[in-house]
């Protein structure tokens, strides 16, 4: 789908009204794969758990990643996104509770992944996580997507659904170029189909500060968006990365360790910005008795 096509939409004919809710519905999207979307996404929403938060994450990639990162089997994932997507099936019937108190998530699975072609012909293809949404928002404080890393009719789903859009941005050469081509599609899909969404921000991954280039897209970046991209950055993190295949948040496997850290931090970041008070951090684990997240 190209960005035409979005603006060549009318939104009248293609969502319903916002939901009224006051949940922030956050879009964790980025074109580019492999630049720490669904690590941001499972960490961020146990960060905010910990801080007493309800949470849900939208594990909206057909790779199932987020579903797998927070240790759901294959079997919790029977009912799942594509269910609500397609067969219109109530989201209360698909969503998991996870090991954090606190946290829910509606799967994935391998069916998603031909639901790009699916949707095609169904009837308000773009909004039907919307309307899935509507009237069960009031369950969660925020809402996570973790968005597949293309522009097809999965992300619009995100996008049409979402307040606003949390990127996470790899430093590396290409950065500016795919951040900019991002930028005007949310530019596109907010004139086309959802007027309240907007850029929550931008968070930088995969960070060494070893690597002057690093140092270099950071602060090409912040001159080009300002405040608009967060003060906390992610290093990169062999704890981080071991996480998902133990089928658990890194806040969860090492709690003491650089990445954990980084995504307490960041959650901080996020609320202050949300709600304008920082959080009071409770502790986050799944037996319920455990250190409190130190900011």
């Amino acid at each position: 789908m190209s960005l035409q096509d979005v603006e060549s939409m009318d939104a009248r004919t293609v969502k319903p009204p916002a939901p009224a809710s006051g949940t922030r519905v956050l879009a964790v999207a980025n074109q580019k794969g492999g630049v720490g979307k669904t690590t941001t996404a499972v960490n961020l929403a146990t960060a905010l758990a910990a801080c007493g938060k309800s949470v849900l994450i939208v594990d909206l990639d057909p790779q199932g990643n987020a579903s797998t990162g927070m240790g759901l089997s294959q079997e919790q994932r029977r009912r799942n996104v594509y269910h609500v997507l397609l067969d219109g099936m109530a989201l209360e019937d698909c969503v998991r509770p996870s090991q954090i108190p606190g946290l829910d998530i509606l799967p994935s699975s391998v069916d998603l992944s031909g639901a790009e072609l699916e949707l095609i012909d169904v009837e308000y293809r773009e909004s039907r996580l919307v309307r899935a949404l509507d009237g069960e928002l009031d369950r969660w404080d925020y809402v996570l997507i973790d968005c597949p890393p293309a522009l097809g009719l999965l992300t619009l789903n995100a996008l049409v659904a979402a307040d606003a859009v949390l990127v996470p941005l790899q430093a590396e050469f290409y950065a500016l170029e795919g951040l900019s081509h991002l930028l005007r599609t949310i530019e596109r899909v907010r004139r086309a189909l959802n007027e309240r969404l907007e850029l929550q921000g931008v968070v930088l991954t995969m960070y060494d500060r070893r690597n002057n280039l690093c140092e270099m897209v950071a602060s090409d970046v912040r001159s080009f968006l300002g405040d608009r991209v967060y003060k906390t950055v992610i290093p990169r993190n062999v704890r981080v990365s071991e996480a998902p295949s133990h089928g658990k948040p890194v806040l969860l496997y090492d709690l003491r360790c650089a990445g954990a850290q980084a995504y307490a931090h960041l959650a901080r970041e996020v609320l202050v910005r949300e709600e304008g008070t920082p959080p009071e951090p409770t502790g986050v684990s799944p037996a319920g008795a455990s250190p409190a997240l130190a900011y």
